[in-house]
Order: structure tokens, then sequence, then C-alpha cells
């Protein structure tokens, strides 16, 4: 029973209407998302890692106490004497996002998973594959991501024998691998030690964004003090600009603890949300002589959390060459406190010390910075976890100490030989404060920039300020701004590491901020409409799904200049006539022919966009596919579909990067996410896409990647046009409903109006997800509401409790009963409700089993049965019969041979002799004499002709075959 006291309700605007319309068609925006997952012990013994290991999982497992042992590859590994976990780290080098990297990666990877698999002495073995950055909130190695979608399709073609496991590079993260080893799960994400499981979720898409003619907004917080209930709130017109006031279009903003404390409502004075960043200037007031409309501008604002502010002219400078808004805005209040407190009150100088509190946050880093620039000797206090970026920033070893407890005081003061610092810049409170004070040498200065423990000047024990920036006054802040310039732009002074956040995301910065986990700064970015005036180029836009967003371009957003990229270009089917219908609905179109794969010929399209109409955004709806099971795959096979489709999703963004997109839209599939057994190279090129959306996202660029569910448009289009009556049966059975137009097109408009990243738009059947019993990714069962098991539940045996049905029965009942398993399973397989659909004799191959179902049977059976069994299972045994016979030749007691019986009997003969009279022994005798000549008079019958040596063949040999051999064994 609950009592509610008060109900607390805010304004709704239009968009949040918006999106209810949406969420009440068919299908949904889902969203992977990673949480903690359950404490599980679990400790590693030897291992082997392989490969160049540019991860340096050795060394750190080796500093864990592991045992390794370096290897090549899998094919250097002895049958008989492989370890339980052998590890492939995968990344390394500084830069991800190229295209070699990427495909060298993935068919890197590839190499060593197809050797795993095929490889019977690997069998009872788990090979963990380690990524660094791949995946999670923030994505690094997009190359990673790829490898990612590769062996999530292999998890589901061959269960447990792959681990995916992606670590942050902290030793307490190489610690807990045999954790993430026990915990059982396919996929874990270990941060600072701590095991992430995934799992499906709805998108709720951030904060709820006015509608565009609904007025200007700010992000302001509640009265309540609650940062959940910080919201967008529509403000009142503008009126005219003042005497040296700028209104500026605000691309990006910082965010600092002050406005934290502000959405908490526990900030000491009032104050507005938002007080730096950048963007452009959309209007200048009198007297403003230095800039223009137009100009490209940073510095700091009053209330910079939306789409305009308005500040003083004297607190911004014009953007460097080069220079993003992320960038940009990351600079202003970082390095300006930081010099405000350093020189213009802590009077630091050349020579000096300096202790610099909570060195790995914004103004902490770049305090560093200017201290060494100053030529003053540093002392930083930061969390263990972070020392490694203090260490980047050149401070040495004996310089560094914890921020978590007050060991800082006895390390720093013998590092500095007793003396102590000169300068102390504190971020930190209570006892600390006290601690720091105490290492200050004669005449030192104690400079706070905190608001949490402030302490009265005339009480403290050495020189005292506690400050505001803004105590600086209009005309100092000027100076100092423009000081930081030059200090960028001489090569003095470099940016802090960044993360992005859309400013629909902003709760979840500030939440960020408030736990102290972040390195460097965090800046909220603004999204961009669609330039009216601009282009939007659309790849594969002669295709199905390609000319279905180009015409809702056109018609839902107003685009009024497309180019629609294909390898036909005009020669494509209904190329004109689509031309001819965007034509009429006042658009105007260009059908280029070019190879998205090739660099230089997407250049030189992109070249020939005109600058009155520059690029506004970017559809990439290319890509093919090419089924088939993972030791089927080849190099050429997985590069013919990276190549269309993650290559070239890479060539568009080094192509676009410095355009300031408003659009950057890729077309994914949910098969990157949760797998797709058959489709690794497909699940590969879009983990690329995926990484790469969310790579961009923390960059501050647009960038959505859309992993679609299955599309049936009209008249047979979308991506189950070109699939069987059965394949398309097989998709029905997987819990993902095909889209229609209207469906996809409102979860495309709900997508592009979310906060971006990878993201999967699409329609579920619950009731079929729950069906699928434990055959169900991990990652789709949050998806499914927990159901209580009855009595006539088909939930499918544990091995334990199969082989022991099996035990008590005789062998013609225990030989039926495995028919009649296989029979189910191949029928649950094909869509049947019934295994009497499966006729016992019935070649698999008449039924219409490939590949894929030959797989899907085989994990099936192994589950039942708790065999490791060969995915060419149905290939060696052709029908229900003959596979229930090689079951029982597995699970059943061997039944003693003929020969055995024979011996058995002359055993039995041999001692009944003393007990036969004479007459008894001559019968007998001259029975075994008449069947010695008998067996001394047969010929050995010629052995057999072999005609198939299915034996000798390799695994990948038989899928090559299987699609085309299995019609010959009906």
């Amino acid at each position: 029973m609950v009592s509610v006291e008060r109900l607390a309700v805010r304004p709704v605007v239009a968009g949040q209407l918006e999106r209810a319309g949406v969420a009440a068609g068919v299908g949904d925006v889902y969203r992977l998302e990673w949480s903690r997952g359950a404490e599980v012990a679990g400790e590693l013994g030897d291992v082997v890692v392989l490969g160049a290991d540019g991860l340096g999982a050795g060394a750190a497992l080796a500093g864990a106490g592991v045992g390794v042992r370096a290897l090549s590859g899998v094919a250097e590994l002895v049958a008989g004497v492989v370890p339980d976990v052998v590890v492939l780290p995968v990344g390394g080098s500084p830069e991800r996002t190229g295209t070699a990297v990427v495909r060298d990666a993935v068919v890197g990877v590839l190499g060593e998973v197809r050797c795993w698999v095929g490889d019977e002495g690997c069998g009872g073995s788990r090979l963990v594959v380690v990524t660094c950055g791949a995946v999670g909130d923030v994505v690094s190695d997009v190359a990673g991501a790829g490898v990612w979608g590769l062996v999530r399709s292999v998890q589901l073609e061959h269960p447990g024998r792959v681990l995916l496991v992606d670590v942050d590079g902290s030793a307490a993260s190489w610690a807990a691998l045999g954790a993430a080893v026990g915990s059982g799960l396919p996929q874990v994400l270990l941060r600072e030690g701590e095991l992430l499981a995934g799992r499906v979720v709805r998108d709720d898409g951030g904060l709820v964004l006015p509608l565009a003619g609904e007025g200007d907004w700010r992000l302001e917080p509640s009265e309540h003090g609650v940062l959940d209930e910080v919201a967008p709130v529509i403000q009142p017109a503008a009126g005219e600009l003042g005497a040296g006031e700028v209104r500026v279009e605000v691309r990006a903003a910082g965010v600092n603890f002050r406005d934290v404390l502000i959405g908490l409502g526990t900030y000491p004075e009032p104050g507005l949300m938002g007080a730096e960043g950048a963007g452009v200037v959309l209007a200048v007031g009198a007297d403003v002589e230095d800039l223009a409309v137009g100009d490209r501008v940073f510095g700091l604002f009053a209330g910079g959390f939306g789409p305009t502010t308005v500040t003083d002219h004297r607190l911004l400078a014009r953007m460097p060459v080069g220079w993003s808004f992320v960038d940009a805005a990351s600079v202003p209040m970082a390095f300006m406190t930081a010099f405000y407190g350093l020189f213009d009150l802590g009077g630091l100088g050349s020579g000096e010390s300096v202790l610099v509190h909570a060195a790995a946050g914004g103004v902490g880093m770049a305090a560093v910075q200017l201290a060494r620039w100053a030529g003053a000797e540093v002392f930083a206090t930061a969390s263990e976890s972070k020392w490694p970026v203090v260490r980047g920033l050149g401070v040495g070893e004996g310089r560094i100490a914890s921020s978590r407890d007050l060991g800082f005081e006895g390390v720093f003061r013998a590092a500095s030989g007793g003396r102590g610092v000169d300068v102390v810049l504190n971020a930190l409170a209570g006892e600390y404060v006290d601690a720091s004070a105490r290492l200050l040498a004669d005449g030192g200065r104690f400079v706070e920039m905190g608001k949490a423990d402030v302490r009265r000047a005339e009480d403290f024990p050495a020189a005292y300020h506690s400050f505001d920036l803004f105590d600086a006054g209009v005309v100092r802040l000027r100076e100092i701004l423009l000081t930081l310039v030059g200090l960028f732009e001489g090569g003095d002074l470099s940016f802090l590491p960044v993360r992005a956040w859309d400013v629909r995301e902003a709760v979840g910065a500030f939440r960020l901020m408030g736990s102290g986990r972040h390195v460097g700064k965090n800046v909220l970015v603004m999204p961009r409409r669609l330039d009216p005036r601009g282009t939007v180029l659309v790849t594969g836009g002669t295709g199905a799904l390609g000319s279905l967003v180009a015409r809702h371009l056109v018609s839902a957003y107003g685009v009024r200049q497309l180019v629609l990229v294909s390898r036909s270009g005009l020669e494509a089917p209904g190329a004109a006539e689509l031309v001819a219908e965007l034509s009429e609905l006042g658009a105007r179109v260009s059908v280029v022919a070019c190879d998205v794969a090739d660099r230089d010929a997407l250049a030189a399209v992109l070249g020939e966009i005109p600058g009155e109409h520059a690029l506004t955004g970017v559809v990439h709806a290319a890509g093919v596919v090419d089924d088939g099971v993972v030791e089927s795959l080849t190099v050429e096979r997985v590069e013919g579909v990276l190549e269309p489709k993650a290559l070239a999703a890479l060539y568009l963004h080094e192509l676009t990067a410095r355009l300031d997109l408003a659009l950057f839209v890729l077309y994914s599939s949910v098969s990157a996410s949760v797998g797709s057994a058959g489709q690794a190279g497909y699940a590969a090129a879009n983990g690329v896409l995926d990484g790469l959306a969310e790579y961009r996202r923390r960059q501050g660029l647009a960038g959505v990647s859309l992993g679609w569910g299955p599309w049936l448009g009209e008249d047979g289009r979308g991506m189950l046009g070109k699939l069987s009556a059965g394949e398309r049966e097989r998709v029905g059975r997987s819990g993902l409903v095909p889209l229609g137009e209207v469906d996809g097109l409102g979860l495309l408009d709900r997508a592009l109006g979310g906060a971006g990243g990878a993201v999967l738009p699409m329609a579920v059947d619950t009731a079929a997800l729950a069906a699928a019993g434990s055959a169900l990714p991990g990652l789709l069962q949050s998806l499914v509401r927990p159901v209580r098991p009855t009595a006539g539940s088909a939930a499918a045996p544990r091995p334990a409790v199969f082989a022991e049905r099996l035990t008590g029965l005789d062998p013609a009942e225990a030989s039926a009963l495995l028919l009649e398993t296989v029979r189910g399973h191949a029928a649950g397989v094909l869509g049947f409700t019934s295994g009497q659909a499966i006729g016992p004799a019935k070649a698999f191959a008449a039924m219409g089993f490939d590949s894929l179902t030959a797989v899907e049977l085989r994990n099936q059976l192994s589950a039942t049965t708790g065999l490791r069994l060969p995915p060419t299972l149905i290939f060696d045994y052709p029908n229900p019969t003959a596979l229930a016979g090689y079951l029982a030749g597995k699970l059943l007691p061997a039944a003693p041979s003929p020969a055995v019986a024979a011996l058995e009997d002359l055993d039995r003969l041999e001692a009944a002799a003393p007990g036969l009279n004479r007459d008894d022994r001559a019968r007998i005798r001259a029975r075994m004499e008449a069947l010695l000549a008998r067996w001394s008079d047969t010929s050995n019958p010629a052995a057999a002709p072999d005609d198939r040596d299915v034996e000798n063949a390799t695994e990948a040999d038989i899928f090559d075959l299987i699609d085309s051999e299995l019609d010959s064994l009906e």
C-alpha cells in the first residue's frame, strides 16, 4: 500500500506527445545497455595468450599471478595439452578507426576462430577474445566493434566455445578476467574490475526537447534539487541586444561541477547552468566591432545549455582554425580557472612548487599543463586508476598520490625533502584541506576552487583565497582568454581529453561528474537541424531502403538537394522513376554511379557538391549480404561484405568529419548486437557501423547507427524480399517481426529524435522470444517476462536429466526416445508444431534443411544430450533414423558383438567339457570340424569402395559443399 502526499507534474512539450505516438505503432527503438552484473568468484589457471598481444594481456595477467604462455596462434596449440582458457587479445594500436586496421582485425580474428572451432583438441576449452574500448559507453576501438559483431554470430553457431570480454586496461579489470570466464555470460565488460552484463532495453531517447517553432529553451533544475528532473524550459521571446552583447547559436557547452551543484540545488549562489561554450554568432549589438555574424567563437556564456545564448563580446574569442566546437567548448572554464588561480591569486612562479588536487579532472589537468609551462614543479593527487593520465601530463614518479586518503601528505613531504609546496590548488574538503595546509612551505598560498568547504581567510594558517572565476572582472577575463589562445596556437598547451554528450543525455553527464569517475572534460552538444539549403547524400540511394529514405527526407524533412549514390547510377532499376517522383515533390536530385568502397571516387562525388548547397547530411544505406556459417567463410567473402558497408562508412567519416554535419545515419542490423547464425561477416560489417556511430557520438559529431530488425516493404521490397519462404519462417521464429514501410519510417523518425549512437529500431514478438527458451540470446532475455514453469511446458531437458531417462529404458525404448528427440528438434527448427511431421527416413535435405538450420539443429541436440556434436551432423547422418542411431552409439551402452558372444559360448563349452561323455564329445567335435572347414573355404570379401573421403575433409570443405550436396542425399 502506498500513500501519496504530493504529485508534481511538469509541463508537457509537444515532442513528448509525438514520441508517445510513435510508441503506439508497430515496433520500438531499443538500445544495448551495460549494467553491473552479479559478483562472481573466479580464478584463472595457467593460460595461453595468442598473437602479437598489443593490449599487454600477457604482462597484465602475469602481474595478477596467472601463469602465461605465449603462442603465435591457435595452430600452435597441441591437442591434449590445451589449457582451459586461451586468450586472444585484439587491438592495442593508437588508431583503430582506419580501414586497413578494421579489415586486418576482422580477418585476423576470423582465421583464429575458424581454426579454434574446427580443432577437436580445443573442444573442452574456452577462447576468450579480449578487446579494449570496442563496446560500452565510450568506444575508441571501431575495429574491435567489428570483431564483436563477428564473434557474436560465432557464439550462436558454437555455443560455449568463445567468450567476448572488453576491458578498460586497468590492472583491476585484468585481474577480474577469471570472474568474467566464471560468470557463464557469453559477453562481458570489465570496468575497474567490475563486471558489466549487457541487455537490450527500450531507448528512452533522453530528455525531450521542444519542437522547432515552440521557442528557445535552456536546461534548468527543478525546485526539488533532483538531477533526474533537470529539463528543457521554454524561454520568453528574446529582446533586442544591448550594447556590447552578442547572440550566439550554441553548438557545444562545457559541463562543470558548478552545473551539477546547481542541478542539486546546493550551489551557494544563484546562477544559470552552462557557463562556457562555443558556437556561431547570430547577431551583434551596438559597439561590437571585433565580431561579426557568422564568426565561430568560444568563451564564457550565461545559460549556455540551450540552442542560443547572449553574452558580453569581451568574453568571447574567435575559434582558431582547425578547432572543433567540442574542442573549443572544453577550454574556457578549465584553463581560465586554472590560470587565474595559479598566477593571479597563487602567484606561482618559475622554480616554485604546486600541489594540484583532482589532477585528472578538467581544471586539474589544465593546471598541470600551465604550471609546467611556467616552470613550476608539480605534485598531484588523483584516484589511483587515473594515475596513468597524470603521468601522461609529465608529473614524475613519487609526485603522484591518491586523492582518496590522507597519505598524500606524507608522500609529498618526503618527495619535497620535508619542505612542502609553495601553492596548493584545492578541490577537496574536510580534513584533506587541513592536511594540504600543513604541506605549505613558509610564505605558501592556498587557493580554494571549490565551494564545498570554504574557510575563513582570517582563521587559516596561510594566505588563503577562495574565488569564483568571474571575480576577475570582464577585462581581466578577456586578457586571460586571449593569452590562452596564444599558448594553444604556439603549442604550449593541448586540449584535455573530452567526452561529448548529446544535450538530451545531460543527466548522465551530471551523474558521471558527480561521482568523480570522469577524466578531463565533459561537453554537451546541441543537436543541429538540417540546413534547408544543404545537400543530403544517400548511398545505396536507388535501392529499396535507400529510395524509401530519400522520399522521406524530401516529404517529411524538407530536404531539397539530394545526391543518390549507387553502383549502377541511373541504370539501376526504377532510378529514373524515383528521380521524377522526387522532382515532383520539389527536390533537386542527382544520381551518381560510384563504388562507395573506392575512397577516391567517393571523395570526387563529395567534391562536386556546390558550396551554396554544402553537405548537411549523410545516410549510408548501401551494403551486401553473403551468408554462411563461420567454417565456410573465406577472407574474400568477408572482405566483399566489409567493403561496401563498413569501409565505405569509414571513408564517409574521414571525408566529412570537419563539415559539421547535422545528420550522419548508418543502416546497420540487429545481427551486430545480438548475433545471427550464418551471418558472421555481415554482423562484423554492421558492428563497425555501430562502433563508428558511438565513436562519433563521443567526439561530438552527428552519428546514429540503426540496427534494423527485418524489413518487408510493399511488393516484397526490403531485407526479407530476397529470402525464401523457409528463411522468412526462420526469421519469424527468431521473435523479430518484419517492419512495414510506415512503421519503419516512424521508427526512423524516433531514432533521429534521440541522442544518437547505436540503437535498435525493431518490432519484437515477446511470445516467440519466450518460446525460444534456452536458445534465446542472453541480450534479448530482458525483453521477455519470466514465466513460471508448468507441468506441460516443453522445455528441453537438461543433459543429466536426459541421460537419466535413457538409463531407465531398454535398448529399443531408448532408441525410440532418441528418434523422437531428433524428430522433435527438427520440427522445431523448421517451424512445425509436432515431430510427427518429420518422416523418420526422410532426408534432411528434402525437408528444407540448409547449412544454417543444420547448425541450429546441432546446437539444440547438443544442449539436450550434452554431447559436442560436429556442425556437419546432418551431412554425415542424412535422416532422423541415421542421426538417432549415431546418438545411440554415443549415449547407450554398446551391445556385445557376435564375436564376443561366440567366445563366451566357447568359454562355457570349455568349462562343461569335463562332464561330457565320449559320445557327446564326438558329436561336438564333428560339428566344430565341419564349421572350421567351412570357414577355411570362405575367401575374404573385398573392401567396399569408398567413393567419398568425408573422414579426411575439413569442416570448411564440407560446408562449401553442404548446400549443393544435400540434394543428392534425398
